[in-house]
């Protein structure tokens, strides 16, 4: 009797679950989902945007500039200025050619939006959007 309980208890103890297979799973429903979620790329400032009836939505990657109420330019979080604009826009189209939006907050003056949009063309390009709220 002990020695079938012994034998019972020896065959019971090498039976396990083999976790791997899961974790691989896991792994890949992980690296799935980051791969399919799309990003959405802001400017790195809160701006308040105007309001447009014909807005209209852009699906491709884009350059995004903000200009802030207190007439600060960015680009990717950080303060470039209008002289920094065409720089920063020539080293992104260097890679591939995309449209450039301007987040520009309502209270920013035509004379400063003008200048950003200048700097944008002169760097090469060839679509400049303004941002709005639909």
């Amino acid at each position: 009797m002990q020695s079938r309980l012994k034998h019972r208890l020896e065959q019971e103890s090498g039976q396990h679950i083999d976790m791997s297979p899961l974790l691989d799973v896991v792994f890949i429903l992980l690296i799935f989902f980051i791969v399919t979620t799309v990003f959405v790329r802001e400017s790195g400032v809160e701006v308040d945007k105007p309001q447009a009836v014909s807005a209209s939505r852009l699906e491709q990657q884009v350059i995004f500039l903000a200009i802030t109420d207190t007439q600060q330019v960015f680009f990717d979080g950080s303060q470039i200025g209008v002289a920094g604009v065409r720089s920063s826009v020539e080293q992104m189209l260097k890679q591939q050619q995309r449209p450039v939006v301007i987040q520009a907050d309502k209270t920013v003056p035509t004379e400063l939006l003008v200048q950003v949009i200048d700097e944008a063309k002169l760097a090469g390009a060839a679509q400049v959007n303004l941002a709005t709220k639909q």
